[in-house]
């Protein structure tokens, strides 16, 4: 069990420069993520929210529930690098389905950002939050 928590919340990328360019690319990434895609989730356009697609069949409050808190909960938890690996799991996978999914037919420019949101989480995944982190901060309180 311990070396589950350990993957989960330990993350040196053994640098200080390291770990400060991963704080930066992580709250850079979360806050775009956030302003573009998780403010619309609050916007009304002639009287209707954003419309969610559906790809996966999935009932409808679930659906728009994952959207939601991938797009507005998720970029504030990850930014502040508290349960990273695990939270950037459903974002993941709703960027992953718009690229492989909803947009598989659209052309370049339009499959180009579910793309490059997609692998940037999945390096954030990776590498994991650095020790600029609650997760590391965490780790270190519980764990050493």
């Amino acid at each position: 069990m311990e070396t589950i928590i350990k993957y989960l919340l330990f993350s040196d990328l053994g640098s200080d420069l390291n770990n400060w360019a991963v704080l930066l690319f992580r709250v850079l990434l979360m806050l775009e993520l956030f302003r573009v895609h998780g403010m619309k989730k609050f916007r009304v356009q002639n009287g209707e929210q954003e419309h969610v697609p559906n790809p996966l069949g999935l009932p409808d409050k679930l659906n728009g529930l994952v959207a939601t808190f991938s797009d507005t909960v998720v970029p504030f938890l990850v930014a502040f690098g508290l349960g990273t690996r695990l939270f950037l799991l459903p974002s993941i996978g709703v960027t992953a389905i718009g690229y492989f999914v909803v947009h598989r037919k659209d052309s370049v420019e339009v499959r180009d950002v579910p793309y490059m949101y997609t692998l940037a989480m999945l390096f954030l995944w990776a590498i994991g939050p650095g020790t600029y982190s609650l997760d590391h901060y965490l780790f270190n309180t519980f764990f050493n």
